[in-house]
């Protein structure tokens, strides 16, 4: 049984940075892609960043590229976001999620298994 349980949320002001970690367990995530979406009161979930676990390729939606980097400690069976030069508009939940495939996708249906969510607030 995969279990990804997130970290690293909480309150930070405009400006600022977070970390968030992803543990992974439950077998082995060669060949799996991993990624980030967060979800805003009222709004769609929305996919933020991908990396593939065996080669390290990413992508991040335009929404964050320059300020989230998306990474992996194999060693660890841990992703990371981080996340630099927060906005008030980055408040949201943000959840971890892995596919069975290499290739990764941006629709939150393309993913077999979620996290719990850990929340992110932003204050201006």
């Amino acid at each position: 049984q995969v279990l990804l349980v997130e970290s690293g949320g909480g309150l930070v002001q405009a400006g600022g940075s977070l970390r968030l970690s992803c543990a992974a367990s439950g077998r082995t995530f060669s060949g799996y892609t991993m990624a980030w979406f967060r979800q805003a009161p009222g709004k769609e979930r929305e996919f933020l960043a991908a990396i593939s676990w065996s080669a390290g390729d990413t992508f991040y939606a335009d929404s964050v590229k320059g300020r989230f980097t998306i990474s992996r400690d194999n060693a660890k069976n841990t992703v990371y976001l981080q996340m630099n030069s927060l906005k008030p508009e980055d408040t949201a939940v943000y959840y971890c999620a892995g596919r069975n495939r290499v290739v990764y996708s941006l629709r939150r249906t393309d993913y077999d298994y979620w996290g719990q969510g850990t929340q992110v607030t932003v204050s201006s």
